[in-house]
């Protein structure tokens, strides 16, 4: 179905021009039932999920957690970054962070082509080549966890009590396989 001026993925949403209205509806509508108030940010649960930004992984609840109980930080494929190594020193230290989970999943686009592959792809659908920029292929998921959980435990800003894992979650079960 091709979306029309009032249907959600639309660019106009009717009178909306900027095309959020219905989010906004959706968020003044959860306000009506917001409990979170006052809280100071902490990390109820000690957790902190590294994690990809594919719409099939709800970080929360695939551990049985819920808002506030964790802090959570996403990007491509689900990578210790430099930036995510910073928040997780924030989090250790000021907001009491004392787990880490690392989760990359199954079928990930960052761990199904090359580097060269995924920049000629954004090249295809821009029109502008792309080799200039770095995207973070994944070649192999099990080092990548192995290697991400040793930069959190070998951080010297992360306190040695901070407990860091690698796991793969299966985006067809639901299930997390503890890797590393």
């Amino acid at each position: 179905m091709t979306p029309g001026p009032d249907t959600p993925g639309s660019a106009t949403h009717g009178s909306d021009k900027d095309g959020f209205a219905d989010l906004l509806a959706a968020n003044r509508a959860y306000s009506d039932s917001f409990d979170l108030a006052g809280f100071d940010g902490v990390a109820r649960a000690g957790v902190a999920i590294v994690t990809c930004m594919d719409s099939r992984i709800d970080p929360l609840r695939m551990v049985g957690l819920e808002p506030g109980d964790a802090k959570i930080l996403r990007n491509p494929g689900g990578r210790v970054t430099e930036q995510v190594l910073v928040a997780l020193v924030l989090g250790a230290n000021l907001l009491k962070v004392d787990r880490v989970m690392v989760v990359e999943h199954t079928r990930c686009a960052m761990a199904s082509a090359s580097e060269s592959a995924l920049q000629a792809r954004i090249g295809e659908a821009t029109g502008t080549d792309a080799t200039w920029m770095f995207l973070g292929a994944i070649n192999d998921q099990r080092a990548e966890l192995a290697e991400s959980v040793h930069k959190i435990n070998s951080h010297p800003l992360i306190p040695p009590h901070v407990k860091a894992g690698g796991f793969l979650y299966d985006v067809d079960s639901g299930l997390l396989e503890h890797v590393v």
